[in-house]
């Protein structure tokens, strides 16, 4: 997913309640789908805050989120739907709290691929040793574990686009 400030981030600026986050929402989009995602206030903790141990902030975070999800949904609906109408795209909704992010109700989009033997041998591997239920949460598994261990070449990847994006609008046709 891309990240970019465009009309959306001010739309959702004027119409997201001003005490829902504590700034502006980040925007990630791809062909398919907004996620909106809204930083929350930490909880509090108590005076001595630096002695709360790992776990119990980590729970603290998940009490929030929870709190924020339910007490906000039929906004969120409305502000979704209105967005959806506007963009042509699916919306979604997630949060952080601290170092804590949750998403909610992401979008789920099928992909069809062929694959020969080797790459479904690796598939039915992960099937077979539990790691995945079918062939298709392989492939999910697997898009996932490249994401994470290859972000960096990916951000350098999607810069070049974006300038190949750029040349292109300059070009003789435009």
């Amino acid at each position: 997913m891309t990240t970019q400030r465009t009309t959306a981030e001010a739309w959702l600026a004027g119409r997201i309640p001003q005490d829902w986050f504590t700034g502006p929402v980040e925007v990630r989009r791809d062909k398919d789908e907004l996620l909106i995602v809204g930083a929350l206030n930490e909880p509090d903790l108590g005076e001595d805050a630096g002695a709360v141990a790992p776990e119990d902030r980590a729970i603290a975070a998940q009490g929030r989120i929870r709190q924020f999800r339910e007490d906000t949904r039929q906004r969120r609906i409305e502000i979704a739907l209105e967005l959806e109408r506007g963009s042509g795209k699916k919306v979604s909704w997630g949060v952080t709290v601290g170092d804590t992010e949750a998403i909610f109700t992401q979008l789920a989009a099928p992909v069809m691929t062929r694959l020969r033997q080797p790459e479904r041998q690796v598939l039915d591997t992960l099937v077979d040793a539990g790691v995945a239920r079918s062939r298709s949460e392989a492939v999910a598994w697997c898009v996932r574990l490249v994401g994470e261990h290859s972000e960096t070449w990916l951000g350098d990847l999607r810069e070049a686009m974006a300038h190949v994006d750029e040349v292109r609008k300059k070009g003789p046709a435009a």
